[in-house]
């Protein structure tokens, strides 16, 4: 039937694997095997299953064969929905489900002579925990272990389901949550499109040529800070890798700052040479030392795709992080980000998201009539009566808990104007202070420490006023990713980037156009759906591309 549950269990070899419905074993076997059975119970006119896994790397095996799934129920994702945080062990899933403390789960096998005798039979303890054995590395093997594993995850997820609802929201956030881990595993998997020799160029610019010998590399990091320290007659041997002799350095020419991080030296850049050339340096500096030729070796494989570590939350709100440079490319080096060949880029970046989200989530009519104007703070500078950039100022001030500065003002008559929005970010902002959780619009809940010094306490209340609105973008940007995917799945195209806000979608050239059209369509029908129907607009800047760095031209 259409989303019934049912379980994927991968040895950990993962070369085999066993499906686990409510009539038990549905099949069992080498990967390529059971991909076949699941392929065509995607395809089956009772319509897809949901697939249930402790977690998405069960899916790793089956995306290498090219199958597309599309429900799942992601026990480790919807457990961080629950509790929050990152920590999510099988056997403290199994007992937050189960009502159990996690604190008193047995110890894992250490190999000790300390450990504990089993006969190894037992699955789950007489006081309801699961058994240390079921932890070991070497347990996951054999069809009777992997039914076993796959029947624990099926009363898992029907626990979970139990739990997350009384949340509203939270169960279709969980398997949304559930999908964003499928989606990473598959980001992980295919990787981003680079164009490597544009790439090398890019480095070679910044960083020099790619080194033969250890003393090619000193010979051009020596040059690079030259071209700074000529500049600085008299501190000709300053180590540029030191903030405090690069503060000695700079006061000796008259440039006095209290730090040297770049945006207080930006407002120097003309007030002396050296200056200007040390902004630089720092630019080719970050390629040279982070993304430069070991880092293109390490991270980008032989078919051109850079690939690096996903998760589909950061701990915290609930932001999709990634590594090996995917979240942080210097913009200089997106030029070497381009589509493969017979492909293009879909880029379509979310516009003032956050405002549009509070709108959302606290429910405020005044601010949601707001969001029906494409500049949303054109129209709250209108209703203010300040300019835009202060309007821009005022509202994430709001969102961010600063109470003085320049929007301090607009701030009052932010109070008067949506007074819906700025006490649902008062309430939120006073549970931190008080040391209690806050729960975003979609469930997840979001712990905090409780603080006794007043400025620690102002800290975590600016903090849980942020991370609902935060939140609630992260979980309306992982619907719209995961309704575009399916959408785009018959014109061939791949999600490859996933950027804050932001998809980087792979799309063969014949299905660029359209696939820009329904990426704007399952925008609309996400937000629709995530909002529960409320009037708020959200907007999209979504271009055509074949470079990444073309997104901004």
């Amino acid at each position: 039937m259409r989303g019934s549950p049912v379980a994927v269990a991968v040895d950990t070899a993962q070369e085999y694997a066993v499906l686990v419905g409510g009539g038990g074993v549905l099949a069992a076997g080498p990967i390529d095997q059971v991909a076949s059975t699941m392929r065509r119970l995607e395809e089956s006119e009772g319509g897809p299953p949901r697939w249930v896994w402790w977690q998405a790397d069960a899916a790793r095996p089956f995306v290498r064969t090219d199958l597309r799934l599309s429900r799942s129920w992601d026990l480790r994702e919807v457990h961080r929905l629950l509790v929050g945080g990152l920590a999510a062990a099988p056997d403290v899933i199994w007992a937050t489900a189960h009502g159990l403390n996690p604190d008193g789960r047995p110890s894992h096998r250490t190999g000790d002579l300390f450990d504990v005798p089993s006969d190894g039979a037992e699955v789950v303890q007489a006081d309801g925990y699961l058994a240390p054995d079921v932890l070991a590395d070497d347990w996951l093997r054999g069809e009777e272990h992997l039914r076993t594993w796959g029947t624990l995850a099926l009363q898992v997820a029907e626990r979970q389901q139990g739990l997350l609802h009384p949340r509203p929201h939270a169960l279709a956030t969980g398997a949304s949550e559930s999908g964003a881990a499928l989606l990473c595993v598959e980001l992980e998997e295919r990787g981003l499109p680079i164009d490597r020799a544009r790439m090398e160029s890019l480095i070679e610019a910044a960083a020099g040529p790619r080194p033969r010998t250890e003393a090619d590399g000193v010979r051009t990091r020596t040059a690079r800070d030259l071209l700074v320290l000529q500049r600085a007659p008299g501190f000709e041997r300053t180590d540029l890798r030191n903030p405090a002799e690069v503060k000695r350095m700079l006061h000796g020419v008259g440039v006095r700052v209290d730090d040297t991080r770049a945006h207080h030296l930006e407002p120097y850049r003309h007030t002396h040479p050296v200056v200007d050339a040390l902004l630089d340096w720092r630019k080719a500096e970050r390629i040279a030392t982070t993304y430069g030729w070991g880092w293109l070796a390490e991270h980008v494989g032989a078919d051109d795709r850079l690939r690096g570590a996903w998760t589909a939350c950061d701990g915290g709100a609930g932001r999709m992080t990634a590594g090996a440079g995917l979240h942080s490319l210097p913009t200089p080096l997106r030029e070497g980000v381009a589509a493969a060949p017979g492909h293009l880029l879909v880029r379509a970046d979310l516009g003032q998201v956050e405002p549009r989200v509070l709108a959302v989530v606290s429910g405020d009519p005044v601010l949601a009539r707001a969001t029906a104007a494409d500049d949303l703070y054109a129209q709250v500078a209108q209703q203010l009566a300040v300019d835009r950039p202060t309007a821009k100022i005022a509202v994430l001030a709001a969102m961010y808990g600063q109470t003085t500065g320049p929007a301090a003002g607009a701030l009052e008559r932010m109070e008067r104007s949506y007074p819906v929005a700025m006490a649902f970010l008062r309430d939120a902002a006073a549970r931190g202070e008080r040391g209690e959780a806050v729960t975003t619009y979609g469930g997840r809940l979001i712990p905090v420490r409780a603080a006794t010094e007043p400025p620690a306490r102002r800290a975590m209340g600016r903090f849980t006023r942020n991370a609902v609105v935060q939140g609630a973008a992260a979980e309306l940007f992982k619907a719209w990713a995961l309704t575009a995917r399916k959408a785009l799945l018959p014109l061939g195209a791949e999600i490859v980037l996933c950027l804050h806000d932001e998809l980087l979608i792979q799309v063969p050239l014949p299905h660029a156009e359209r696939a820009a059209v329904l990426v704007q369509e399952t925008l609309g029908a996400a937000a629709h759906h995530w909002s529960g129907g409320m009037p708020v607009r959200f907007v999209a800047d979504i271009r055509v591309i074949a470079r990444w760095s073309q997104a901004k031209e």
